[in-house]
This record gives structure tokens, C-alpha cells and sequence, in this order.
């Protein structure tokens, strides 16, 4: 069955602690379009660490992307509709919890191409990124999880967003780096990427 001709680059932005919802006990979703009008980001906060998957059909219930995601309770990606056909698209973010949908309306009309050229690109090789505050005054502890042995950028800013810290680690699978940050006034913020340009944000 032919589908609807599409380009779609899904490219993982941030994995945060920067997003907070209120605490019920079901999972939030939300779609926003800010800044360009063919770049939809899709912000996701679960109960719990699992598997969650994205999809994106079009308005006659054709499946033009799929993305399953592990080892995360809260991430966001950005869905590019550049070179789709303008229209009505769905948005879909299923989880342990159930499966949420939101409609989203892409206006800009674009030369075409063919659905076999549907991307998933800038996957990221961070997998997993947690901070713990530990006992004793002002230390954290950064645990980072990779895709292999991968170079990770690892900057610290303080409640400003001044820049504190910043250092590249090489991490093979898992690793946890402790930082005293007794004398930073407020709350620090984490900012971790890998050499594809992925981030994720702490806070």
C-alpha cells in the first residue's frame, strides 16, 4: 500500500530532569511548536524507567515513523515535518501506562520525496544520564550510560547558568563521576552531549 510521499528526521534533543509535571501517577505528554513551524517537540515524563515508543501517522492512519525508547523515564525529541505534505498528523507516545495521542497540524507545503526515505537520524549514543545528590555538603553524583565507548562532554553550570565545569570523558558503557560543588550558590545544572551534537540537561 503506497503512503503519502514524506521526509521525517526525529533527532534525540535532551534527556531532563528539567521537565516537571505534577505529581500523578500517569505518565505526561506534551507537543509543542515553537521557533519553526515544520519542528514539533514531543516531551514525555513517565512513572517509571521502561520502554516507551513514538509514532507518527498521517491523517489516514498510515504509520510513517516508529521509536521505541529504553532505559528512560523522561526524555524529548524533535519531530521534523519538513518536506511532508501540509496537513493533520498524528502524534502517538505509548508506555506501561497506555498509549497517549495528540493531533498536530503541519501547514507548510514543501517539494515531496518518497516515504522510503523516512529517517530516524542523530540517535544518541547517551543512553542513560542520572545525578544524585549525595551525603555531605554540595556532592553529585553523575551515573552515564553509553552505546559502546563514546566520547562525553560534561559542562556544569550554576544557578545563573554561569559556566563551572567543563570536561570530556570517555565512557565505555557505564560510569559514575562524583563533583563537590559546595561553594555554588542555588541549585547546579548538568549539560551532557556526545560527539553526534545529542544533549541532555539536568537540573
Amino acid at each position: 500500500m503506497k503512503t503519502k510521499n514524506v521526509v521525517m528526521t526525529v533527532a534525540a534533543l535532551i534527556v531532563a530532569s528539567a521537565f516537571t509535571f505534577a505529581g500523578e501517577p500517569t505518565s505526561k505528554v506534551v507537543v509543542l511548536n515553537q521557533g519553526s513551524a515544520e519542528i514539533f517537540k514531543v516531551i514525555y515524563e513517565g512513572t517509571t524507567v521502561g520502554r516507551v515508543t513514538l509514532k507518527v501517522y498521517d491523517k489516514a492512519g498510515n504509520q510513517l515513523l516508529a521509536e521505541t525508547t529504553t532505559g528512560l523515564s523522561k526524555f524529548m525529541r524533535s519531530v521534523n515535518f519538513a518536506g511532508m505534505e501540509p496537513g493533520e498528523y498524528s502524534i502517538q507516545i505509548s508506555d506501561a501506562n497506555g498509549t497517549q495521542s495528540q493531533k498536530v497540524n503541519y501547514r507548510i507545503a514543501s517539494r515531496t520525496k518518497s516515504v522510503d526515505n523516512l529517517v530516524v537520524s542523530n540517535e544518541s549514543s547517551i543512553k542513560s544520564v542520572h545525578i544524585t545528590k549525595l551525603q555531605g555538603e554540595g556532592k553529585y553524583l553523575l551515573s552515564l550510560t553509553t552505546e559502546g565507548t563514546k566520547s562525553i562532554n560534561v559542562r556544569i553550570f550554576d544557578e545563573s547558568e554561569n559556566l563551572l565545569h567543563n570536561e570530556n570523558v570517555t565512557v565505555n558503557g557505564s560510569t559514575g563521576l562524583v563533583y563537590n560543588l559546595k561553594q555554588v550558590q542555588g541549585l547546579p545544572s548538568f549539560l551532557v552531549s556526545d560527539s553526534q551534537g545529542n544533549k541532555q540537561i539536568i537540573k
